[in-house]
């Protein structure tokens, strides 16, 4: 699937409504939302708390594309994958384990 304007806007809003939602746990502040067509990678989030989606994430099931979104929110505080960091995760995807094995059975390659 290519990205076309209206899947990036689809994207952007999906993200949005679901960071809103899922943010209300932490209250992380970061700066920048971008919608990207990424070809490894679902999700990142940079030194400069700015967080970056593929665009795809709005066509995965919603207990997917949460677990993306809360595992980049959570870079915001811990930019590592520490025990610290899945301590933060686990709060609101406890069984983030299944989910991520879950997630690696889906291909994102054009």
């Amino acid at each position: 699937m290519k990205m076309s304007h209206t899947h990036r806007e689809h994207a952007r809003a999906f993200v949005h409504i679901r960071i809103q939602e899922l943010n209300a746990g932490y209250n992380f502040s970061f700066n920048r939302i971008a919608i990207r067509n990424q070809r490894t990678r679902w999700g990142s989030c940079s030194k400069q708390k700015n967080l970056n989606f593929n665009y795809r994430i709005a066509w995965l099931p919603t207990h997917l594309a949460d677990y993306i979104i809360v595992h980049e929110l959570c870079h915001l505080q811990e930019l590592n994958h520490s025990p610290n960091f899945w301590t933060l995760v686990s709060r609101a995807v406890p069984n983030h384990r299944e989910v991520r094995r879950e997630l690696r059975e889906i291909k994102l390659g054009r």
